[in-house]
């Protein structure tokens, strides 16, 4: 293995790795996590090094794991001019995000677990949850278009939030490069029934409270404070998006024969950002990135009619607002700087969240002097964490960090190896509410399927590509 160790946080696949890589590859890791990392993942970040266009390195996050074409953890940055742009690179779940929401309560307002178990049987009832799950409203063909250009947009025009919303979401909830016409007729059909609802798998819907506060400063600047109840809603762009990833990793199939493009696996299917091929995926992709922008929002909203049942107050009372929302699994045309120079690049992230530094133009006004705020959620029963964009990250990363925990274990080997009953009961006794649409999920979600979130959140802060903010605690989920 020709593995560097750079630091006590950064590992180096050299060029030398493999024949064809044009970059390097940087991975985010201590010596825990490297000694639990697959070694598929070293050959799946040699493989993106190779493809054409790449800036600077193939970057994986503390969090990165076996994935489709990139691991899930990939970064990497292609040249808008000469690039290329790949689905395996975004993945199935399109805009698989976090948003958090934070309150004006405490958690000394739900020790009565009967108020908790009240709360979460709204939410339950009110967030439709698990597989192949139905949202509460029904689209006609022309409003699902409209989703899939607007995004949040629709959603706060049709009444599902505040104008103020928006600029508390990564690209205010909506790609302007969508373009509806772009996405089939089957995605749009699977994406109609399914707006405004959680799903299933490693989706989720939690109630926290913050546990610990690492920055004083940021945290007031954020609004948040010790103890504080807050919401975490973990979800994407549903049957759509992965009819959409399906739909074009055909296309770009052709598209790598047409213009010859050598890849070291066919996961990586793409074609130049600049051809044809490549703008109909990206103006579909960013349908996709819009639609689940628009469905946590209505889920949003739908948690907040729930606050405002149980709790008898105005969700405006209770200052519901968002803190903010991010985005994995997506590519966005940047700039950044490359070998001293600011550059147009086309930046995937793979199971990766954007970590922006302080006093960027993208960044909303009331954060712009602290960093954007990185959400990182933990696995079910254990805790999360609120961090903050860095300068480190713009210049080593493509401002990019973590997006969670990652998988340690299959869903099929979790559930071959755990007892549903036994990790709800196990929760329980530690002062988690579980809700499931399936028993089989909490197995399969458990937290012995994932890596260890404080090592993750330790990687990012030790190494500078986000700083710890707050540590969150779950008190209820709902899983789908």
């Amino acid at each position: 293995m020709e593995l560097q160790k750079i630091n006590e946080n950064v590992w180096e696949l050299p060029e030398t790795y493999k024949k064809g890589m044009k970059v390097k590859g940087n991975i985010y890791l201590n010596d825990e996590l490297y000694e639990g990392l697959q070694k598929d993942v070293f050959e799946q970040i040699a493989n993106v090094a190779c493809l054409p266009g790449i800036q600077k390195y193939s970057l994986a996050m503390p969090d990165c794991h076996y994935g489709y074409g990139f691991c899930i953890g990939g970064v990497a940055a292609f040249d808008e001019r000469y690039g290329i742009i790949s689905p395996g690179g975004v993945g199935f779940d399109i805009n698989c995000g976090v948003r958090l929401i934070k309150t004006n309560l405490f958690k000394k307002d739900v020790e009565d677990k009967t108020k908790l178990k009240e709360l979460l049987n709204e939410i339950f009832v009110n967030v439709p949850s698990g597989l192949g799950s139905k949202g509460k409203i029904r689209l006609d063909n022309n409003q699902i278009d409209t989703v899939l250009e607007e995004g949040v947009e629709w959603a706060i025009n049709e009444g599902y939030g505040l104008k103020g919303d928006l600029e508390r979401i990564e690209e205010n909830g909506r790609m302007k490069e969508a373009d509806a016409s772009f996405v089939s007729e089957s995605a749009k059909k699977r994406g109609k029934p399914q707006l405004g609802s959680l799903g299933s798998g490693n989706h989720f819907l939690e109630i926290q409270y913050v546990d610990e506060i690492f920055n004083d400063e940021t945290a007031k600047v954020y609004g948040v404070e010790k103890d504080q109840l807050m919401v975490m809603i973990h979800t994407g762009s549903r049957g759509l998006g992965h009819q959409i990833c399906a739909d074009y990793l055909r296309k770009m199939e052709n598209a790598t024969k047409k213009y010859n493009i050598n890849i070291p696996d066919r996961q990586l299917a793409c074609a130049p950002i600049n051809s044809d091929e490549g703008q109909s995926y990206f103006k579909a992709m960013s349908c996709g990135a819009n639609y689940a922008w628009a469905n946590r929002q209505l889920i949003t909203h739908w948690v907040r009619e729930a606050f405002e049942k149980v709790f008898k107050t105005s969700y405006e009372d209770m200052s519901m607002e968002i803190v903010y929302d991010v985005a994995h699994n997506i590519a966005k045309k940047e700039k950044h700087i490359v070998d001293g120079k600011e550059k147009s690049v086309i930046v995937h992230r793979k199971g990766a969240t954007r970590a922006f530094g302080p006093n960027h133009a993208e960044i909303p006004d009331i954060y712009r002097a602290v960093g954007q705020p990185v959400i990182i959620p933990g696995d079910m029963g254990t805790a999360s964490y609120l961090l903050s964009g860095t300068d480190l990250a713009m210049e080593k990363t493509f401002g990019s960090t973590a997006h969670g925990a990652g998988r340690t274990l299959s869903r099929v080997k979790a559930l071959k190896m755990y007892n549903s009953e036994d990790i709800q009961q196990k929760l329980e006794k530690e002062g988690i509410l579980v809700m499931a649409d399936s028993k089989g999920v909490i197995a399969e979600e458990c937290p012995e399927a994932y890596k260890d979130i404080e090592a993750v959140a330790d990687v990012c802060d030790n190494s500078g590509i986000a700083l710890k903010v707050s540590r969150l605690k779950p008190l209820g989920v709902v899983k789908g």
